[in-house]
Order: structure tokens, then sequence, then C-alpha cells
């Protein structure tokens, strides 16, 4: 090559994670805008969307609004974490524009910086490489239901969030990691499988060296979510001691979604009927479901990085060992990103050709599969 070309080309590779994110998602959303009768922004807004863009415009305070459990519940809206509203509502503020544009750049912003980080984690990730990381952007933007980071939702914020932390905890960033695990606390409730992992990375760092660096990851890991747990039971049961105030949000969970932890009873449920009754969604998801934990079961035979697995692991025990509904599952598995460093890592041993076939064929599969959820099947999110 020219050496003009290859000064040229160092000169784009910086930009190389966000055009491989924004290539994979804009496929997506242009197969999703091909079949949505409703238009694109009712399906990028839908669902929770709906109710994140609601609490931006008017906070917690919606009045009334029926749980499902046929009651009239005031805290209902508790149930969806501040973080994403909070940003939403200061993007809006700051550019002067629209909720709903500032709820999507939102989650097309914080899709990118996962992006970087997945980039830099495949890179630094035993056995991995530049390629692992380019490969591991493209696997986890062509993730089934991956259609959800370019909508009004939590997802891609808490991504960003979880993978720059567990960068973080790779490279011994210990307050890097400890700030982005805080931030994702505010985010949703599965900053608890991060404050674990990098609450016991941090710990194993600080008996085994000595120093007092870890520390700051220690302290702060859990701090976002035990403050927003806190902050709702002191609104909901402000004359309740601190413990009772703590259990309030898993309360509105079930009072709100029918959605607790039963150890997994329900999944197996689901998974059962997928083999007695198959239908289209049922197996599909039950597919999405079975292939999360061969992927575990490969990062451990793999031994990538333990921290990593411990995240991944307490993620999939948060998803599948809860009720709710079983098929917005594989959209609560998209922050179990780790699981695809093992994929990402092997594709990058392959010729180039056969990694580039695998990932296009995975994101056709990916496009499908949420323009299908979003606007065939309505119960999937």
């Amino acid at each position: 090559m020219p050496s003009g070309l290859a000064e040229r080309g160092k000169r784009w590779l910086p930009l190389v994670p966000a055009a491989i994110y924004l290539a994979f998602r804009g496929f997506g959303v242009i197969v999703l805008a091909i079949s949505s009768p409703h238009g694109l922004l009712d399906r990028l807004t839908a669902w929770d969307g709906l109710w994140y863009l609601k609490i931006a415009a008017h906070g917690y305070d919606l009045g009334p609004v029926l749980d499902a459990q046929g009651h009239l519940n005031p805290f209902t809206p508790r149930a969806f974490f501040a973080g994403y509203p909070l940003l939403t509502q200061g993007l809006s503020a700051w550019l002067g524009i629209g909720l709903v544009p500032a709820s999507l750049l939102v989650s097309a912003i914080s899709g990118v910086v996962a992006a970087y980080g997945l980039a830099r984690l495949g890179r630094i990730v035993r056995g991995g490489s530049p390629r692992a990381g380019y490969l591991l952007v493209a696997l986890f933007a062509a993730a089934p239901m991956g259609v959800v980071l370019s909508m009004a939702y939590t997802e891609a914020l808490f991504c960003a969030l979880a993978v720059w932390a567990l960068v973080g905890v790779l490279e011994e960033r210990w307050l890097l990691a400890g700030v982005c695990c805080a931030c994702a606390g505010l985010v949703r409730s599965t900053a608890l499988a991060l404050a674990l992992a990098v609450g016991l990375a941090a710990l194993v760092c600080l008996l085994r060296r000595g120093t007092a660096r870890p520390a700051a990851a220690l302290l702060l890991a859990p701090v976002g979510l035990a403050g927003y747990l806190w902050w709702t039971g002191l609104r909901v049961r402000p004359d309740a001691g601190l413990a009772d105030q703590l259990r309030t949000w898993p309360d509105l969970e079930w009072q709100g979604w029918l959605t607790k932890f039963d150890g997994g009873l329900a999944t197996w449920n689901f998974l059962r009927s997928a083999v007695v009754s198959p239908t289209g969604m049922t197996v599909l998801t039950a597919g999405v479901i079975i292939g999360a934990l061969v992927l575990l079961a490969v990062a451990l035979a793999r031994r990538i990085e333990w921290p990593l697995v411990v995240y991944a692991a307490a993620v999939l025990v948060l998803c599948l060992g809860s009720s709710g509904l079983m098929h917005a599952k594989p959209r609560l598995l998209l922050p179990a990103f780790t699981l695809l460093v093992p994929v990402a890592i092997g594709l990058s041993n392959r010729r180039p050709g056969t990694a580039v076939l695998t990932v296009c064929g995975i994101a056709v599969l990916s496009a499908w599969f949420g323009a299908y959820a979003l606007t065939v099947w309505h119960y999937a999110i």
C-alpha cells in the first residue's frame, strides 16, 4: 500500500468502532422502518419508552396508574430508574429539542460510547486483538433484540457505563470502574451484577497487593444502585426502616409488572412450554436463552478474565432467575455482552471473509427478529 494511503487509513482508524456500530444499528433501524405500518418513531418510543418520556416530561408524579394487579398506584412509575429520563430531559433543554429526539440521541451517543469500550475490551482481554475488538462491536450491535439499543430504552446507556467499568477493572483504573458502576446504578437494576463484579475484583486486588487504590471502586460501585433504591423507598415509605425502604423497588416491580426473583422457576416453565407447545416467537426466545447459557459455558471453558465471567453470570441469574414477560428476556440479556468475547476472539482468528459473512448474517437475522418483535409480536420487549 502506498505510504499516503497508509497514513490516510491511520487517520480514519479512530472512527472505526463508531462506523461499525452505526452501520449495523442503522441497518436494523432501516429494516424496522420498512416493516412498521405505524411509523418508525412510534416503534422506537414504544412500551417502556413511553414511560421514560413521561417521566422526563413530568417527573415521577404522574398520578395514579393501573398496575398489574388492577389497582390504581401512584408509585408505579418509580420502578423506572431516573438516570435515563434525567439525561433525556437535560439534553432536550440544552439543545432546545423535543424529548423524543433527545431520548433517541441519548441512546445513539451511548451506543457509540459503548462501541469504543467494546473495541478496547476486545483488544485488552487475554487472546484479544484490534480485530477482535471490532468484531465484538459488530456482534453487540447485531445481537438479538439489539434494536432496543436504538430505542428510547436504557440498554445502550447502561451497556456504555458497564463496558467502561469493566475496562477499568481489567486495566486497574479503579476510579473509572467505580464511577461508571455508580452511574450505572442510576440507570437500571442490572447494576447489581456490575457492582458484584467490580466490587469482587477490587476486593481481590486490595487483598493481594495491599494497595489502597482499589478501595475507590469498592466503595463507589454500589452507591448509585443503593442510593436510588433508598430514595425510592423514602418517597414511597417515608416512615419505614431502611431495610423496608430498600425492598420497596422490588415490591413495585411485582405490583406493576408481576416480576420478582423466583430462582428461575418461571423461565424453566417457559422453556418446557416451548418444547410442548412451540410457537414462532416462543421458540426464538427459548433459543436466545439457551444460547446465552451455552455462551456462558464457552466463556468458562475459554477462561476469559474472571470478572467478565462473574458479570455475565450475574446478569443471567438476575434475568433468567426472575418471572415477568418471558419474551422480553432477549432484551434483558443484552447487558451480558461479555459472553460475546470468546466468539469475537474466535472469529478474529478466522479468515476476514468468514468473519465478515458471519457477523453480517447475524445482523440480518437480528434485524428481522427486532422488526418482527416490534411490529408483529406485540409483547416482546
